[in-house]
């Protein structure tokens, strides 16, 4: 244990300011991971809309998918 006053202060906060920054990356990691990840997903569920809108669009304007035309409704 030093004997001089500002080594025994420095040596007292050491351990809370290593603890501090050990934190403070953890905390940052997690909150960029959180990041990315909304992203890659708003990313994903864009391409899954603009797939879905590109299908609806294909489909006859009148007619529910699968349908086709009978006799009975020719008459």
């Amino acid at each position: 244990m030093p004997t001089d006053p500002v080594a025994a202060v420095l040596f007292s906060l050491a351990p809370t300011v290593l603890l501090g920054l050990v934190f403070w990356f953890i905390m940052r990691a997690i909150i960029r991971a959180d990041r990315s990840e909304r992203a890659v997903y708003s990313k994903i569920e864009a391409e899954e809309r603009a797939r879905l809108a590109s299908q609806k669009s294909a489909e006859p304007a009148g007619a529910p998918a699968g349908a086709a035309a009978t006799p009975a409704d020719e008459a």
